[in-house]
């Protein structure tokens, strides 16, 4: 077969991941607060996008979803067929109007008959609380000027070791075992390495340690759970030979293991509760109650609240998104004046990269409102009646539902936090997998079952524990197939121990 060259002509199809498509993908998966970052990135990159102050524009994307008056609890047909979105003219505009993804919020205080009806507010305006006498101070002071510095623990600690340590040696060896010590207020290092480095005798190290054991908090520089109990016992003067004797065998405690407990301690049953009770008055990790840094709340993504006529209302959180739009005047000007073809090439790009973004913005927006307010619909009997009314649900099904690829779905659903009567619950919570009923009845969800077992757990009477074996017989009884294992998996996985462990605690008053 001889080899020779030629021309031919081919006709296929393809996907390809353009530039632009790439970043509407990649604005999906961000939270709120990520894609304030993003596009503070672009507008310092882009000369043709500018921050929109908001004026103007009074028409969010709201979605409502409508239920009968007196729904039963898993019965869907409470849900309505259809989804209105509301979107201003300007946001569906073509390129020649900005798009904007100023998405105001649709919560009003004019209606506090409708709020006391929803059950979600009290009807008492801001005003009208701040106007009472108690409320906001003439002199013009905020919160702020109340709030009081929490101590550094270092800042404490120091100042002990300057009263305490008068000689100028042990001090620097304080100073040094300071260094070693973790957030928890545990001493991590090693003598030895601590005495060589400062060319002093170990016998002096452990002195000046033992001495700094003292400080406050009690329990601070120890090195061990047991020593750390101990010193805080013996600041209570209770650290006795039986209390020793229970320190030393930790584990034992650990493992609920009582009559091995009352052999070594030598003592009886109704000691052992009480000296179990003040270890559980004990503070494990002292230095926990300085350098207080507050927990970062998690700001939602997606606001729901309850219809005054029924359903519910679901919104985007415009507080938290980004306002910008194509300056199209300063587009004209840098137009007309440009002369050379790279200044006319660039001014193109950078307008199509910024009516796309604006674009992308707002097809994220109205993309997450129909994700968000699928899931509601499916999920309204755990809005309305709690946990045990979660519904089996996968990400199939809300694809379907409205016509989107379940990657899409899954995009959407990463990293977005939806704000409910019942709580702020991330997008991902509501997708549970299914436990086949019983007799062919219908499916239940894993978190409901998960919920299921953890209130029988909970209901245990004193003198009874559940065994896994029992909990499958009744949960059988209530029309939930699952086998012991599963129930195992759920309790270790809800940090539940054995039924074993658990009559043990009940012994020793845990």
């Amino acid at each position: 077969m001889a080899l020779q060259q030629r021309l031919d002509i081919r006709q296929a199809q393809s996907l390809v991941m353009t530039p632009q498509l790439q970043q509407a993908i990649k604005l999906l998966q961000l939270s709120n607060l990520e894609l304030a970052d993003y596009v503070d990135q672009e507008l310092e990159r882009n000369p043709l996008l500018e921050r929109d102050d908001g004026a103007g524009w009074n028409d969010a994307p709201t979605t409502g979803v409508d239920r009968e008056e007196a729904p039963a609890p898993v019965n869907e047909s409470r849900v309505a067929d259809t989804v209105e979105l509301a979107t201003s003219d300007r946001m569906a505009g073509s390129n020649d109007a900005p798009l904007d993804t100023d998405f105001e919020n649709v919560y009003t205080n004019s209606s506090a008959a409708d709020m006391d009806s929803a059950g979600l507010g009290s009807g008492e305006q801001f005003g009208d609380w701040s106007s009472r006498s108690g409320g906001f101070d003439d002199d013009g002071e905020g919160f702020e000027a109340t709030l009081t510095e929490r101590p550094k623990l270092r800042d404490h600690l120091e100042e002990q070791i300057t009263m305490d340590f008068p000689d100028r040696l042990d001090r620097l060896v304080a100073y040094a075992l300071l260094d070693h010590l973790d957030e928890a207020g545990y001493f991590t290092g090693n003598l030895e390495e601590v005495a060589v480095q400062l060319g002093c005798g170990l016998e002096q190290v452990e002195t000046v340690l033992l001495r700094m054991q003292r400080f406050d908090p009690a329990g601070i520089f120890a090195r061990t759970l047991a020593e750390c109990l101990g010193n805080q016992l013996r600041e209570k003067n209770r650290l006795d030979p039986c209390m020793q004797a229970l320190l030393a065998n930790l584990p034992l405690l650990a493992a609920r293991n009582l009559q091995q407990l009352l052999k070594v301690c030598g003592c009886d049953a109704e000691d052992m509760s009480d000296m179990v009770a003040e270890i559980k008055a004990l503070n494990p990790k002292p230095a926990l109650a300085f350098d207080f840094e507050p927990v970062q709340t998690v700001v939602p993504d997606i606001l729901m609240r309850a219809s005054p006529g029924g359903g519910w209302i679901v919104e985007l959180n415009t507080e938290t998104l980004p306002r910008v739009l194509v300056n199209q005047r300063y587009h004209s000007r840098v137009t007309t004046g440009a002369r050379s073809k790279a200044d006319k090439e660039y001014i193109a790009e950078q307008f199509q990269s910024a009516s796309w973004l604006v674009k992308s913005l707002h097809q994220r927006a109205n993309t997450i409102l129909k994700v968000a307010t699928e899931i509601v619909r499916q999920q309204d009997a755990f809005f309305l009646h709690g946990l045990q009314f979660m519904k089996p649900l996968i990400l199939r099904d809300i694809a379907e539902a409205i016509g989107m690829h379940e990657s899409t779905v899954s995009r959407v659903t990463t990293n977005k936090f939806l704000s409910s009567p019942r709580g702020v619950f991330e997008l991902k919570y509501f997708f549970t997998s299914a436990i086949q009923g019983a007799d062919g009845q219908a499916a239940h969800s894993a978190e409901a079952v998960r919920y299921r077992i953890k209130a029988l757990i909970d209901a245990e009477k004193a003198d009874d524990t559940l065994s896994d074996d029992k909990i499958v017989e009744i949960l059988r009884a209530d029309g939930i197939d699952i086998a012991r294992r599963t129930v195992a998996k759920y309790r270790e996985g809800m940090k539940i121990p054995s039924s074993v462990q658990r009559r043990r605690e009940k012994a020793l008053g845990l």
